[in-house]
């Protein structure tokens, strides 16, 4: 039985998680269904209200009826006693003592009537108050949680074009390894080839001043530095110049 009880209890704690959960993920719509519910019962209330100060007023009119009633009976009663109708006279007495009656019974419903309505109106503008700082602070919540959703979104994003970066790091390091090797390669090749041919030796012997053609800068700077040979070729019959005897 213990066992039931743990598995049980295991259940309904799982299920209180499941719900606040959900509630949790739907506080804002919650909140906002929450104001609409309020603002509903404000609105009966204020229905309430003026269905109350409209049954007040019929009361407070029904009261000056009765008191102009009284007024015209009562002029209505000393003149028949004027006149010595005293059966009449005792008759429209009567009548104003039925609406002093109905005035004295329903003046205490109205004042009763007052205290409703001046207990209403202060709970109903407490409840606006509470209502619309409620309101504010939603919005302020809500303003919260669209900067907090944009500042996630910024952080996912940032984080992924962080890890693309990376990515695309790794790429072009391997592309430049790639490229290295095959480069080292088309140079042994090309070693090889050179070594087939000899176009390696002749390299060298070309840089060594060695094979014919071959000319450097200072090779050309000695050749400018000599002086001009001017070869004389005489014609034919024509005798060379005597050298003059030293």
């Amino acid at each position: 039985m213990s066992m039931l009880r743990k598995l049980s209890a295991l259940f309904r704690g799982t299920a209180h998680d499941a719900a606040q959960g959900v509630v949790d993920a739907n506080a804002l719509k919650i909140l906002d269904q929450e104001i609409r519910d309020a603002d509903n019962a404000q609105g009966k209330a204020r229905d309430d209200l003026a269905g109350l100060v409209a049954r007040r007023r019929m009361a407070e009119n029904e009261m000056a009826s009765f008191r102009d009633q009284i007024a015209k009976y009562e002029s209505s009663a000393r003149t028949a006693l004027a006149q010595g109708k005293t059966d009449l006279a005792r008759e429209v007495a009567a009548r104003i003592a039925e609406l002093e009656v109905e005035i004295t019974s329903r003046g205490p419903l109205i004042e009763d009537m007052k205290t409703a309505e001046t207990r209403l109106r202060t709970a109903i503008a407490a409840t606006d108050q509470k209502i619309e700082t409620l309101r504010r602070e939603i919005d302020i919540v809500k303003v919260n949680d669209s900067v907090q959703r944009a500042q996630t979104s910024v952080a996912l994003n940032s984080a992924g074009a962080h890890s693309r970066i990376g990515s695309a790091a790794d790429s072009l390091q391997r592309i430049k390894q790639r490229q290295a090797i095959q480069e080292e390669k088309l140079n042994a090749s090309q070693a090889l080839e050179d070594r087939r041919t000899g176009a390696d030796l002749d390299a060298k012997l070309r840089e060594a001043g060695i094979l014919p053609g071959h000319s450097s800068a200072d090779d050309v700077l000695a050749r400018l530095s000599q002086p001009e040979v001017t070869v004389v070729t005489p014609r034919i019959g024509q005798a060379t110049p005597d050298k003059d005897p030293a």
